[in-house]
């Protein structure tokens, strides 16, 4: 692991949900990027001093000479340090799982990119709210055509926890465009907010008109984010994403209508989905219950009724990484049903970022993406 020491939030999510399925050990990291608090992090993790390492660029030489090396670095640091390791362990030869977005500029995005294609080694994004099993249900009744021919995608992620100023580790990257890039709410859960439309849609955008604001005072990245879409082949929607929504604390919602039929999925009660046909009674489908399919029940840990969320979300794209992983050193292709989020949805998600900001600043002119 790089990043995720002491004080850190998004290192543990990832620590516990990488071990949930038994798929993963932590061994080795560069917890830090003050030498210090790496080892003292590293310590209370029982880590192997001798794997304890003092920056990434250290890490990835030692590991990569290692005969028991480490199979793959989840990189957990702020937007802006995600280049740097990820390139640094792709031509180490070492496969790359990383937290979003992509990176804190495209051009950052672009080595990312550029270090899987020569490496030819795995990156995973972790897009965590594709790992749920209803939104792997939807998914797949999309792509059945339950809803026939998709017209209408409304996706939302609310927060408040940024209503005012703030101060703090977490918040303090998020609102500093040096280390969050140009974007703040947009990048930060905009994208996931995206990610989630078009992994289940199966879509792909093609324009957008974006509104930002910076609604606390002297903040330099925006903190509530209104954009329409439209997407090829005709598909319109609008996605919101909002760190100043008063009330709110992680709700991200998906409604998608086609001509036939509608669904509608909430991350704060994840394990219930609406679905109703046109003159039809809507149905609810629950996780592992009645009415839940292959493409749920293959990602599901526990009997219906009792609850899954985020950090099984999270699990099965670590849980499906290392199939991925493993199947790519062994030159075979992954298990049919298997998908993680790669570096296509990381280019996609800075994309959308930079069309944005730039239709933002041009009076929320159409800007293609």
């Amino acid at each position: 692991m790089v990043g995720g020491g002491q004080g850190a939030f998004i290192g543990a999510v990832h620590r516990i949900a990488s071990r949930l399925d038994g798929q993963w050990d932590l061994v080795a990291g560069a917890l830090s990027s003050d030498p210090e608090r790496a080892r003292a992090s590293a310590a209370e993790l029982g880590l192997d001093p001798a794997r304890s390492y003092g920056s990434y660029e250290e890490m990835a030489r030692a590991e990569a000479a290692r005969e028991d090396r480490i199979d793959a670095v989840a990189i957990v640091t702020p937007n802006h340090m995600h280049a740097g390791p990820a390139v640094a362990f792709l031509d180490a030869g070492i496969h790359v799982i990383c937290d979003k977005p992509l990176a804190a500029t495209p051009e950052d995005g672009q080595r990312i990119a550029n270090a899987v294609q020569r490496s030819g080694k795995q990156f995973i994004l972790t897009h965590n709210y594709t790992g749920y099993p209803l939104i792997r249900q939807a998914r797949a009744m999309v792509a059945r055509g339950d809803l026939g021919k998709i017209r209408v995608v409304q996706v939302e992620y609310a927060q408040d926890w940024l209503a005012e100023e703030t101060q703090g580790k977490q918040a303090d990257w998020r609102v500093d465009p040096a280390r969050s890039g140009a974007g703040g709410a947009v990048g930060d859960i905009g994208t996931h907010a995206l990610n989630l439309a078009t992994f289940v849609t199966g879509l792909k955008l093609a324009r957008i008109a974006a509104d930002l604001d910076a609604f606390v005072p002297g903040r330099r990245v925006d903190d509530n984010t209104q954009v329409l879409l439209r997407f090829e082949g005709g598909a319109k929607g609008a996605l919101w994403a909002s760190q100043v929504a008063v009330g709110n604390e992680n709700a991200l919602r998906l409604r998608i209508y086609g001509e036939e039929a509608g669904i509608d999925w909430a991350q704060e009660t994840p394990n219930v989905m609406r679905f109703a046909r046109f003159g039809k009674p809507v149905q609810l489908i629950t996780r592992a219950g009645a009415g839940a399919e292959d493409a749920a029940n293959r990602v599901s840990r526990t009997p219906g009724g009792h609850p899954e969320g985020y950090l099984e979300g999270f699990a099965t794209v670590y849980n499906e990484a290392a199939h991925l992983i493993r199947h790519a050193d062994h030159g075979m292709p992954p298990p049919e049903g298997v998908h993680a989020p790669g570096i296509e949805a990381g280019l996609e998600g800075m994309r959308f970022i930079a069309a944005c900001v730039h239709s933002s600043a041009n009076d929320a002119a159409w800007t293609e993406v």
